[in-house]
């Protein structure tokens, strides 16, 4: 079974549906790129996606290993690059402060999250920093 539907719905602008659920998501071309910027852009989702799937792995790992995990915020910085026109870096700050984890679990956390999917899918050329509050 298919994952999702994109329609054009004109004026740069995609409604995109996730088919077990339905839930949808309308992205627009940015800005910079001839778009409006009402939504996000492909480009914003994959960058966004990102921080989602890490912090998403960290909760799997966590509620395998009984931790807590009660609390995370993030910040996604998109950086474009030229010729050809792609995402060449990303920064992600990540705030796990709330969950008052020791450092030996801090450190399998990182390690844990920097393995998830989408980092595994990125394009090895694309800049990522990452940056941690715990």
């Amino acid at each position: 079974m298919a994952t999702s539907k994109v329609e054009y719905l004109g004026d740069l602008r995609t409604k995109c549906t996730h088919l077990k659920s339905g839930v949808e998501i309308i992205t627009d071309a940015p800005t910079d790129n001839n778009g409006k910027g009402e939504a996000f852009s492909p480009t914003d989702l994959l960058a966004t996606s990102y921080a989602s799937c890490l912090i998403t792995i960290v909760g799997i790992y966590c509620n395998a290993h009984d931790i807590t995990f009660e609390f995370c915020e993030s910040e996604v910085t998109k950086t474009m690059g030229a010729n050809p026109r792609r995402i060449s870096r990303l920064d992600i700050f990540l705030d796990f402060s709330k969950n008052k984890w020791d450092e030996k679990t801090q450190v399998k956390i990182q390690h844990v999250g920097e393995a998830c999917p989408v980092a595994k899918s990125v394009d090895l050329e694309m800049e990522i920093e990452i940056t941690y509050l715990f």
